[in-house]
């Protein structure tokens, strides 16, 4: 083996443990339900951007608020993943 070879091994080692020592997702998926069946449907044919215009109509709103660290609510499914 050669010095670049053990270079490179060292490289691949070192990103495979920092992506093992990864934190597991947190954020809340888009829920499979009667409520947001529309919007998985939406999303599949139009697209994120087209489903998440509808998010704030209930969410934000009184009894629905955004938790006070919560990120610009307008790219909902920016974080909040949507099932395929």
């Amino acid at each position: 083996m050669t010095k670049r070879d053990i270079i490179t091994l060292a490289i691949g080692l070192a990103v495979v443990l920092f992506l093992w020592a990864a934190p597991e997702e947190t954020t809340p998926r888009l829920p499979s339900d009667d409520t947001h069946a529309e919007f998985h449907i939406l999303f599949q044919k139009q697209g994120k951007k087209a489903a998440e215009k509808f998010c704030k109509d209930c969410h934000g709103q009184e009894g629905m608020e955004f938790p006070k660290d919560h990120p610009d609510p307008n790219r909902c499914l920016f974080c909040h993943k949507a099932n395929k």
